[in-house]
């Protein structure tokens, strides 16, 4: 008799693995392996996240026309980036490094104008809004490059899930007929260009290849700027144009092409002829029918019909010629750096000096006879005209001025003899010195130069020996210090040079009474002494002035020349402004601002009004912000920006205009008034009370009144690091 038995659906599992198991175990004759390990996850950050990005493409090909670049994203710490799709603001240029040749009367000797970048996607564009009542404005139809949207296309981009992406193009560039004919050649050097901007970041990349090879080394190149150069004067984020979008010079060049313009101006906007025209600014002249000078400032009409004037811009242009400014050699510099010497291009001259730049020139073919193998008789080429202004500035760079046998007598007067050297250090006689400029002498060099006498080399109480070629110079009038005091020697004087031109061999010192020579200041460091009740004391250490800005910095932008007035190149001894513009120095007359008067100190003109607060002021492009300290200011080896430390010099006052009583003279102390300096205008009643809080003053009868009441405690909370984060640095 068969026996039953009851299994559970527990039990019945069991069983039905166990024989499954001696199934397995009878066929294999093996107990089984393990299955392989799946693939790692990806290590990566959402790119909505992402507060940091950067892109960088690996490679690109091209079939039939059709280019494919494959690229990754990663943030600041190389950890992918994923997630990207076509609906984010991603966008492709592709451009081709063409070798421009101009046809001659002679069909054999086609003129060489070098390497050019030509987009393949362009537009044709019809003036918009123009403005009325702007001269300077010729509005026409103009190409102008482009670049294409991943978002139109639904393939085209394509995510591997690992931070790395390819995006295949939807311009086909072997077929380019409209609204320009673009040839393209395999033998060619192309640009492929990214630009991608998020809500919270931006990337640019771009990739230079052959396509013929698929070399990316040693192929043709036109890199002629860096972007640290531009930086230079630039705040990084305020390059960063078209919306914030574009941050990247190579991108710039690859879209800004030579027959690329602006519409509604009817100017130009390749970026060779954009960049000069934009920097020489307010010198930039043309001629009239009967060959009188014309201003003819570069602009350009944005978007809603603003006009932007760049004739606003004054530097660095002084002088011009200085070509070093953004074109910088040597180590570490672009690979085509040399290339604006290569006399090849009239773009860059008809930028800076117009396409009639005087009544002498009947043509705009500038290297025709600007160039140095064959230059038309007495012209030379670019680089010696430009070389010619340079050496003027660069011998009178070299000079000196040289003073000994300094005296004081209790009388106050001071007494020295002094002699001018040229470059190798032999003294000049006094024709080649203007003897209309001066030597100046200041006081309490080491705190804020509270005061200055200066006298001419025409002055009576300057004697010249000839035989010696030396000055006796004597300064009257000083008071005698009751204690030791640190006094400074301060040369302002220019030395005269033949003008470089038509038929100039060489340039050299000049006699100044010879009409139109070119004057330039020898950049002289200031001497300082020490002069106590015993009069000059030889041995005595001066005081040294505390480090508040970088002069570097400031030659940096500004070139030779510091500031240009209608009395000429004003003082342009390097940067010793602070001599002349003090703390306490009197208001000037200004009826726009509130009350009526300015300060005319050193850092009210450089903060607030003289040209740096160009966010707000000057051409409002915002391409300078001034509130990165660091642009003027020392910085320490830390980076920190020790120019603006705090309680430096308590006993400091600085003169202000009352802005609700007319302009009237109201003294303030020391760090108040360095701060009001830029913020005197937008001061709260709070920050008002903040300051007086913490020992500062605002309302002062006079030097003495703020000197015995303030007692600031600012730099206890105001640091260097605590400033520069509050100013966005």
């Amino acid at each position: 008799m068969m026996k039953r038995f009851n299994f559970n659906s527990a039990t019945k599992a069991m069983l039905g693995a166990g024989l499954l198991s001696l199934l397995l175990t009878a066929c294999g004759g093996s107990d089984g392996k393990d299955g392989e390990d799946g693939k790692p996850g990806v290590v990566g950050v959402n790119i909505d996240a992402t507060p940091t990005l950067k892109a960088d493409f690996t490679n690109a090909t091209i079939e039939a026309g059709k280019v494919t670049v494959n690229f990754t994203l990663e943030n600041a710490n190389g950890v992918a980036v994923l997630g990207l799709t076509k609906d984010h603001d991603i966008r492709f240029g592709i451009a081709q490094l063409t070798h421009v040749t101009v046809a001659t009367d002679d069909p054999a000797k086609p003129v060489d104008r070098g390497f050019q970048w030509q987009a393949y996607i362009n537009d044709k564009k019809a003036p918009g809004t123009v403005p009325s009542g702007v001269d300077n404005l010729n509005p026409s139809d103009q190409y102008q490059a482009n670049v294409e949207a991943a978002a139109k296309c639904d393939s085209c981009l394509v995510d591997h899930g690992d931070g790395s992406y390819s995006y295949t193009y939807q311009a086909n560039i072997a077929n380019v007929t409209e609204p320009l004919t673009i040839t393209y050649s395999a033998d060619a050097t192309q640009r492929a260009t990214l630009e991608l901007e998020l809500p919270q970041v931006t990337a640019n990349a771009h990739l230079d290849w052959q396509p013929s090879t698929g070399k990316t080394e040693g192929i043709q190149t036109r890199n002629v700027v860096s972007i640290e150069t531009c930086y230079t004067c630039h705040q990084p984020e305020s390059l960063a144009l078209h919306g914030g979008r574009r941050i990247d010079i190579e991108n710039c060049a690859s879209c800004h092409t030579a027959t690329s313009g602006d519409p509604e101006s009817g100017n130009s906007v390749d970026f060779t002829y954009m960049i000069h025209a934009i920097h020489k600014g307010a010198d930039r002249n043309t001629v009239d029918a009967n060959g009188a000078p014309l201003a003819a400032p570069y602009k350009i009409v944005g978007y809603g019909g603003k006009v932007i004037d760049y004739g606003k811009v004054n530097f660095p242009q002084k002088p011009a010629a200085d070509c070093s400014s953004c074109h910088v050699e040597g180590v570490n510099a672009p690979a085509n750096a040399d290339l604006f010497k290569a006399d090849l291009s009239n773009t860059a001259c008809i930028a800076c000096h117009t396409e009639k730049p005087s009544s002498n020139h009947s043509s705009t073919d500038c290297v025709a006879c600007h160039n140095a193998t064959e230059p038309y008789g007495g012209t030379g080429s670019a680089a010696k005209r430009h070389g010619d202004v340079m050496k003027a500035f660069k011998d009178a760079e070299a000079m000196s001025v040289k003073f000994s046998d300094i005296a004081a007598d209790a009388n106050g007067n001071l007494t020295a003899k002094m002699q001018v050297l040229d470059t190798i250090g032999a003294p000049v006689d006094k024709d080649v010195v203007d003897q209309g400029t001066s030597i100046m002498v200041s006081w309490d060099s080491d705190k804020d130069f509270t005061g200055y006498k200066s006298v001419k080399l025409s002055s009576p109480d300057v004697v010249f020996d000839a035989s010696t070629k030396t000055y006796a110079l004597t300064i009257k009038g000083l008071t005698p210090p009751t204690t030791s005091q640190t006094i400074q020697f301060y040369s302002d004087l220019t030395a005269c040079f033949n003008n470089g031109g038509y038929k100039v061999e060489e340039v050299a010192l000049t006699d100044c009474t010879i009409p139109g020579v070119r004057k330039v200041h020898i950049k002289q460091a200031p001497l300082n002494v020490v002069w106590n009740t015993s009069g000059i004391d030889s041995n005595a250490k001066p005081s040294m002035r505390r480090e508040v800005v970088d002069a570097g910095k400031c030659q940096g932008c500004h070139g030779q020349v510091i500031y240009s007035s209608s009395r000429g190149d004003h003082h342009a001894n390097g940067v010793n402004c602070g001599v002349c513009h003090t703390p306490s120095k009197s208001l000037n007359k200004d009826d726009k601002y509130p009350g009526g008067k300015i300060p005319s100190s050193y850092a009210w003109k450089a903060h607030e009004r003289e040209g740096h607060y160009l966010k707000y002021a000057g051409v409002q492009s915002g391409t300078v912000l001034k509130t990165d300290c660091a642009t003027c200011h020392t910085v320490d080896k830390s980076n920190v920006i020790t120019g603006i430390t705090l309680g430096r010099a308590p006993t400091r006052t600085w003169r202000f205009g009352d802005m609700a009583n007319n302009g009237a003279d109201i003294w303030v102390s020391s760090d108040t008034g360095a701060c009001l300096s830029c913020h005197q205008k937008y001061l709260s009643d709070t920050a008002k009370s903040h300051i007086e809080t913490n020992g500062g003053i605002l309302n002062g009868s006079s030097a003495a009144d703020v000197q015995t009441r303030a007692s600031e405690s600012c730099a206890t909370c105001h640091t260097p690091t605590q400033l520069s984060e509050v100013h966005g640095n």
